[in-house]
């Protein structure tokens, strides 16, 4: 399987809310480095972490979350994609941006997320403090 396809598998389970495809999709010491200064950076390590901090998404956003992919490329064992993502939350400006999101794929399965969005303090002030 291409590493696009497998980007492909977490992506549908995303979009479908299932938690078990989704995790499936991670290797087992998958890093997700969450760029910023909010409560949700950092580096969350292995898919137990990875799922609790995107449920995090929808906690904060009181379950307005949505990401939407809308291309995607492959090199290799990375794929790029460029993606949208939005929330609400209460008395922040709604958070609607662009980014990039790359994706190292190890043996059929994601072993590194770096994200890159276009106003990272937007984000950062969205989010909030830690």
């Amino acid at each position: 399987m291409s590493a696009i396809d497998v980007v492909g598998q977490y992506g549908a389970a995303m979009a479908a809310g299932d938690m078990a495809a989704l995790a499936a999709t991670f290797h087992p010491d998958a890093v997700w480095h969450q760029p910023g200064a909010n409560q949700v950076s950092g580096d969350h390590v292995g898919p137990d972490a990875i799922l609790a901090h995107l449920g995090r998404f929808m906690e904060l956003s009181g379950g307005t979350f949505a990401l939407e992919t809308e291309s995607a490329t492959e090199s290799g064992d990375l794929v790029s994609a460029t993606v949208r993502f939005r929330a609400q939350r209460a008395g922040q400006p709604d958070l609607d941006q662009h980014g990039i999101d790359v994706f190292r794929v190890v043996d059929g399965q994601i072993a590194e997320v770096w994200l890159i969005s276009e106003d990272q303090a937007a984000e950062d002030r969205f989010w909030g403090a830690a």
